[in-house]
């Protein structure tokens, strides 16, 4: 393309360039700028036939009938009889008669292209002709969703639902969208609407019953669904049969699309929710399976202990990167490792686990195979590395399949299943008595309990703040979780850090959910939000990294603490805020912090919280000093073995060596 752009240039006049050119861009789905380059090929030499052909191809191509026959016409004036131009008016003629097809497939084109707008209009003018099918309301949906237009997505399944309301996917696509937006109470209502128009999809029933947001407006939303939540379990324990055929394989495939994953973001103890639920989804899969619930006797070690790990998530995925570190140092000599991949987003990490398994299996979307495949295996010991976020891992957790089962903190919450025997956990980072938050046996390992990779892609600060518009002279605040991790009793924490230091900005990747919280919160101490609250959108990694390297602290989440984002931040050599909540799982970077020996940051209370942030934005030499203080000590909280060789102990405890 640069050829051509040169050689046009140096010869404006050269006619070939300008449509070698134009035909580049249309290939590129740069329609526009295509069809001004021919245009500037026709004022060139208004004789050239070719210049007409290509401009009502591109006509074509956008389903513009009447300008490609207008182009093919003038073409043939010139060259008359031209077999090119005459089988191009015969499609376009064609199309004008039965566009319906080309409507649809040039906006599939569109689609790929990343252009949602004219992917829609496409789409749409199909749907001026006919009503469509199901996928043209769910492809105008998704085109929406990915321009940010929610209100409009949501708006385009709620008039596809009313014309096919025996479809499933739309009525739960439609559930999801309304609880990413927040509004569950919708939400709710959505799901009571499909459980009526689908009476035995248990999925909806499931719904209807335990929804629970993921994003909450205020603290009294909590309790209320905290409420609404065990009296749904309870309702469907006692009208769910799992003795009637019918009942039971509807259960399995709605158990099979839902997980309580967001109960855990309220910052209390569920370990009774978890369990009720627990034994509810056992019985089930106890229904289903028999052959899989039976207590299995422990194999005789007789030359190594057969240690297999299944996960949805054997990828470059926050849950369980950490695990390749278990995999690369464990002890081959006395070892077997069996690792079983039931995802299907495979990439170099899959590598990895592939690499330091003695038997690797991929075996996506298939339970009964997983489960065949690892009871033929006569494992000693099964290892879960998280439960709770994929739901056909969840009925695979609720089977028999080895006789030690266990699971850790790739989601940090007890699973509640009475076939989960261990929860593998870490000395640093449990509060304590804190057995009383699990249904499993806790087993605490040394450090963080976790041997996590030193991320090897931290880039060289190349970038300055002007690249991603954000201030020279602000304190940058990273405040880069997710939503459903911030909870609305601790807004207030912003406004009262700003109050201190008035050049503070916080800086959210991760939409706008939050911001009429924070409207209101900063309001309450006569502050704009809009002034410190900035939010970017970082697609990709090496942004997110050099976003870390640009600021100047990182706020950790109260309640829920940062996992992987204080790791890397860490590794960044920023600064980390954290205050441990009272659950494993609000303790993350305060275990991180304790293990490298830099605990100033630490919070005991709301109070200090605010008192250190403040401190770090308004002394750069002390933040300065504990940046460096971190760079001096990544060898002390990466790629640990001493966590390794405590877990290989107590495996061998527990199978009587």
């Amino acid at each position: 393309m640069a050829a051509y752009q040169k050689t046009i240039e140096l010869k404006p006049d050269h006619l070939d360039a300008y449509n070698n050119l134009g035909n580049l861009l249309t290939q590129q789905g740069q329609f526009i700028q295509a069809e001004t380059v021919y245009r500037q090929g026709i004022n060139i030499n208004p004789y050239h036939f070719g210049s007409y052909l290509n401009l009502g191809n591109l006509f074509l191509l956008q389903n513009q009938i009447e300008s490609a026959l207008e182009n093919y016409h003038i073409a043939l004036q010139i060259v008359p009889n031209n077999p090119d131009i005459l089988h191009n008016l015969e499609l376009a003629k064609e199309r004008q008669q039965n566009p319906a097809f080309y409507y649809s497939s040039f906006g599939d084109r569109l689609y790929e292209l990343g252009n949602y707008q004219g992917a829609i209009a496409q789409y749409q003018k199909l749907l001026n002709l006919q009503q469509g099918d199901v996928n043209i309301y769910e492809k105008i949906h998704q085109c929406y969703w990915n321009l940010g237009e929610y209100d409009s997505a949501i708006n385009i399944l709620k008039t596809a639902i009313n014309l096919y309301s025996q479809f499933a996917p739309l009525h739960f696509t439609l559930i999801t969208n309304l609880l990413y937006q927040g509004r569950t109470e919708e939400a709710a209502t959505q799901a009571k609407i499909a459980s009526e128009c689908l009476p035995k999809d248990y999925t909806f029933t499931l719904l209807k019953n335990l929804i629970v947001p993921m994003f909450y407006h205020s603290v009294e939303e909590i309790g209320y669904y905290r409420e609404r939540f065990n009296k749904g379990l309870k309702t469907l324990i006692e009208t769910t049969d799992f003795n009637d055929p019918e009942t039971l394989e509807q259960a399995f495939l709605g158990m099979g699309r839902f997980t309580n994953f967001y109960l855990g973001y309220q910052a209390r103890n569920i370990i009774e929710e978890q369990r009720i639920y627990g034994n509810f989804l056992h019985q089930m899969m106890s229904t289903k399976y028999p052959q899989w619930v039976q207590k299995l006797t422990l194999p005789t070690v007789e030359d190594k202990i057969r240690v297999g790990y299944v996960s949805n998530y054997l990828h470059c995925y926050s849950g369980s990167l950490w695990l390749t570190g278990w995999l690369r140092y464990a002890n081959p000599d006395q070892f077997e490792i069996y690792s079983y991949y039931t995802g299907n987003c495979p990439d170099p990490i899959t590598d990895q686990f592939r690499q330091y398994s003695y038997k690797f299996y991929h075996i996506p979307n298939n339970l009964e195979a997983v489960a065949e495949q690892i009871f033929k295996d006569k494992l000693h010991i099964l290892v879960y590395p998280e439960i709770g976020m994929n739901p056909p891992t969840m009925e695979l957790a609720a089977l028999r399949l080895a006789p030690i089962q266990c699971t850790a903190w790739g989601h940090p919450v007890t699973s509640g299943l009475p076939t989960i025997d261990y929860f593998l956990s870490s000395q640093l980072m449990e509060p304590e008595n804190p057995q009383e938050h699990y249904s499993e046996t806790l087993i605490l390992l040394p450090n963080i309990g976790v041997s996590y990779p030193k991320p090897q892609d931290i880039p060289a600060l190349i970038k300055n703040r002007s690249d991603y518009d954000l201030p020279d002279e602000a304190v940058i605040y990273l405040c880069c979780q997710a939503p459903f991790k911030y909870l609305p009793q601790y807004d207030y924490i912003l406004p009262e850090i700003a109050v201190k230091v008035p050049n503070a900005r916080f800086l959210f990747f991760r939409g706008t959910l939050l911001n009429d919280r924070l409207k209101k919160s900063f309001a309450n101490y006569g502050l704009n939000y809009q002034d410190y609250c900035l939010h970017r959108n970082v697609p990709e990694r090496f942004d997110y990294l050099m976003l870390n390297l640009l600021s100047d602290v990182f706020l950790d989440t109260f309640t829920w603490s940062g996992g992987n984002t204080s790791l890397e931040a860490i590794a960044c050599n920023l600064p980390i805020v954290t205050c441990p909540g009272e659950f494993m799982r609000g303790r993350h970077a305060d275990s991180f912090l304790k293990m490298i020996g830099l605990t100033e940051t630490i919070a005991e209370n709301e109070a200090e919280y605010v008192k250190i942030a403040v401190k770090l934005g308004l002394d750069p030499v002390w933040c300065k000093t504990i940046s460096e203080q971190m760079s001096d000590r990544h060898h002390l909280i990466f790629d640990d073995q001493v966590c390794v060789a405590a877990l290989e102990e107590f495996y061998q405890t527990v199978v009587g060596l």
